[in-house]
């Protein structure tokens, strides 16, 4: 334990360090007194005073070093001075929220004088959401640096501090793009490979188990796993790292046996090669080196060693970044790590032992079971107040849905990986073995559905003092050392040992060949995929994508028409996830009423994800980012590009018409918004039903469609209100031309716009109206005669 207590007085130096606010100097004085004190105690004592001189120095210089690394020159220096230009990487995933796209930039140079000069410092970016950038990607910006001083919110500017940020640059002036390494760009490659052919949400999930990429998850199901006390399962840190590695760990335990090193090596190469494809960032490189060590301690026969490697670990990392000590994914790694170092060697104690009074043929095929279970236990004790003190709240179902997802987890990730491997040069094959990835991921997301739609799953317990933490440590700490965790356990074995019997007898009477496994999932695959065939009926589905249009089509003969993508990239793909069938990646016709973000920004991701066999378009041209990635992918991807025009027809089979009655070939010009009264307007026809999709038209184009030759067409069913409720479009004069029965309004909920308007909604009197901020997504089936509605949600 001595190595330990030199560990731990280092990184308590750093903390101490981060609390004082002395100079420098008085420590480095302090310290060589401290010293020459030492050697003289030393002459005449014994071996522990010399330890504790060692600890009290090792403590002052870590508060030495906290200092010395807190006056290093950095890139704030330049904060609040106008206008730099810098080259440096983005070293973390963006993160989208609001149609801002957050990035974490480290600073290399900067331009100062006539030349560039070496810098350091993290930087965080806010921009658009398009053009998208990724981790790894070597930039040069340009824009006014602001210092955290000046962020308002006291606990967001605590909050940056902590995470190593020195500046903010809100909005840069210029953003070039200039190279990427083969790592990330590999990262980029395998993610557009796991969207190309999986379905929303199981692509994002599948990004985030294999590749570290959680910034795509839905927020539903980011719930879920939060609500479920499994977001470990997600989250950069050492459960992650714990549960992946650990494993394999166990399974090739299990497989090969413990006589040879292959079970050590196989769980250092997931470890690492995991860490390689989460593009080794921070956390993830942290919790490698500490999983590790805890692996090669166990190679070298020595398991007592691996404490005193991971404190010796954890001390380097703090002397290099002292702000790390502060990084929750780090704290997470550091008692993750520990707790399989200290608890799971007791809690696979204990089941085993409860396993022998059960001798039989099921027993050892449960021993996996057992050292799983330990597993998951010996991270969620570990982790337990942290979690609590950070996040506010304890999961009341976290052991249970962890081992539950775990099952899933090993084939997820398998599966995931292959088609990841395979969209790099074999696509087609990438899709077909997609699906049985496919079919595992969603395993893992109808679990998190299931524990989190329950009630009471998560249990609120709000801020809690940091002393609690401390205290659940230091408890922690004097039971293990007096070593009463196998001792409890073994008193509990009664409790255990029922259960334990009959899943050992559920167990010895399964079927022993993997033929049956393949046989339920191709079983599956094959049931889903009968029950996602088309119908006879015409579908029309408003999504709830926020402040935007997303509206599909389809008809019984399965064609798939998509107008508008929403605001952000990847409200709209979750929506087409849930409505297609899983191996469906296509789509027939997508239709972009006019180049506002929140109509193109969806499509473009749509674009990347899906293969689309013609788009259909306003022929007035933007220049926005969005607008620029919509006609770059049409061009890479050489889709069949065609400017909508009044009177022109598609036929889509079986009397069934889309009309396109706006814009006319002489656009309009010179109106209040020309991008909004330019929207490609349809009319869609089959029998006697009829809807009519608006775009965002206003009053303006209303009144030239009702003066022009199409006016007599406008009759419809159902009305898809423009311009998300706006008080200038809608006219009354337009609702009485139209005649709807039913009326749809895509607008966001508490949006800033105020959408949609009174004035509208009074308009509107007398017509049945749903709304997707109060409705969710809103689904229309018809046969051509009578017409049905499904909301996701009563309003």
């Amino acid at each position: 334990m001595k190595p330990v207590s030199l560990s731990i007085s280092w990184i308590l130096g750093i903390y101490l360090g981060w609390l004082t606010l002395l100079p420098l100097h008085y420590f480095l004085l302090l310290s060589v007194f401290l010293l020459v004190l030492l050697v003289a105690v030393i002459w005449r004592s014994k071996g522990l005073a010399l330890w504790g001189g060692l600890c009290l120095i090792v403590l002052l210089g870590g508060i030495g070093c906290y200092h010395w690394r807190a006056n290093e020159p950095t890139l704030e220096a330049f904060s609040n001075r106008g206008t730099v230009e810098m080259r440096g990487e983005v070293v973390k995933d963006p993160e989208f929220a609001d149609g801002v796209t957050k990035l974490t930039f480290s600073a290399q140079e900067i331009w100062v004088g006539d030349e560039w000069q070496e810098v350091s410092g993290k930087v965080l970016i806010e921009t658009t959401i398009l053009p998208a950038y990724s981790l790894g990607e070597l930039l040069e910006v340009r824009g006014e640096l602001r210092s955290l001083s000046e962020v308002k919110n006291s606990e967001y500017r605590v909050y940056l501090d902590r995470q190593g940020f020195c500046s903010i640059l809100a909005y840069p002036e210029e953003i070039n793009y200039l190279d990427s390494g083969w790592i990330p760009s590999l990262r980029n490659r395998l993610a557009q490979s796991l969207s190309s052919a999986l379905a929303e949400p199981q692509a994002s999930l599948g990004e985030a188990l294999l590749l570290g990429i959680r910034s795509h998850i839905p927020d539903s199901l980011r719930s879920d796993f939060y609500q479920t006390g499994t977001t470990h399962l997600l989250a950069i840190s050492g459960f992650n790292i714990a549960i992946i590695g650990g494993m394999v760990f166990v399974g090739a335990a299990w497989l090969f046996g413990r006589r040879r090193p292959t079970y050590i090596l196989l769980g250092l190469a997931s470890v690492w090669f995991y860490a390689l494809l989460t593009g080794m960032q921070p956390p993830v490189f942290r919790a490698a080196i500490m999983f590790s060590l805890f692996l090669v301690s166990l190679w070298l026969g020595r398991p007592g060693s691996a404490m005193p490697s991971l404190t010796l670990a954890a001390a380097i990392m703090v002397g290099v970044s002292p702000s790390v000590l502060w990084d929750v994914s780090f704290q997470l790694s550091f008692v993750a790590v520990a707790g399989l170092v200290l608890l799971y060697p007791a809690f696979r104690q204990w089941g085993r032992r409860v396993m022998a009074r059960e001798p039989d043929a099921g027993s050892s095929a449960l021993r996996p079971v057992i050292d799983a279970t330990a597993l998951s236990l010996a991270a969620i004790v570990a982790t337990l107040p942290l979690t609590v003190y950070y996040f506010g709240s304890v999961s009341l179902f976290a052991l249970p849905a962890t081992l539950l997802v775990s099952l899933f987890m090993p084939g997820a990730l398998l599966l995931t990986a292959i088609t990841a491997l395979l969209g790099l040069f074999a696509p087609i094959l990438a899709w077909f073995v997609g699906w049985s990835a496919w079919f595992f991921l969603s395993c893992m997301i109808e679990v998190v559905d299931g524990f989190g739609s329950v009630g009471f799953g998560s249990l609120s317990v709000g801020a809690i003092h940091v002393g609690w933490v401390w205290g659940y440590y230091v408890v922690l700490a004097m039971i293990i050392s007096r070593k009463q965790v196998a001792a409890a356990f073994s008193r509990l074995g009664g409790y255990g040992r029922t259960w334990l019997s009959v899943l050992a007898e559920l167990t010895h009477r399964l079927p022993k060949k993997w033929a049956v496994g393949l046989l339920v999932v191709s079983t599956s695959l094959v049931w889903v995929a009968v029950l996602s065939a088309p119908g006879e009926r015409l579908e029309v589905s408003f999504f709830d994508v926020g402040e935007g249009d997303a509206i599909l089509i389809e008809t019984p003969a399965g064609q798939q028409i998509l107008i508008d993508g929403g605001p952000d990239i990847g409200g709209v793909c979750l929506e087409l996830g849930k409505k297609l069938p899983f191996w469906d990646k296509s789509l027939d016709l997508v239709v972009l009423t006019h180049s506002d973000d929140d109509h193109v920004t969806g499509l473009v991701e749509v674009l990347r994800r899906y293969e689309v066999e013609q788009v259909l378009e306003t022929g007035l041209l933007e220049n926005t980012p969005a607008y620029d990635a919509w006609l770059e992918l049409i061009d890479q991807k050489n889709i069949e590009r065609t400017v909508a025009e009044a009177g022109q027809q598609i036929e889509l089979g079986d009397g069934m018409v889309i009309e396109v009655i706006w814009p006319r070939a002489n656009l309009l010009e010179g109106t209040g918004s020309d991008t909004n009264n330019n929207s490609v307007v349809l009319r869609l026809v089959w029998g006697e039903v009829s809807f009519l999709f608006t775009g965002d038209i206003e009053e303006q184009a209303e009144m030239e469609i009702l003066c022009s030759d199409q006016w007599c067409e406008l009759n419809s069913t159902v009305l898809k209100v423009a311009h998300h409720g706006s008080a200038k479009s809608t006219s009354s004069q337009f609702i009485a031309a139209v005649g709807p029965q039913v009326a749809v309004i895509s607008v966001g909920e508490n949006n800033d716009f105020g959408h949609p308007s009174d004035e509208t909604l009074d308009r509107l009197d007398g017509v049945e109206v749903y709304r997707t901020d109060e409705n969710g997504t809103i689904s229309f089936t018809t046969d051509g005669e009578k017409l049905w509605v499904e909301v996701a949600r009563s309003g």
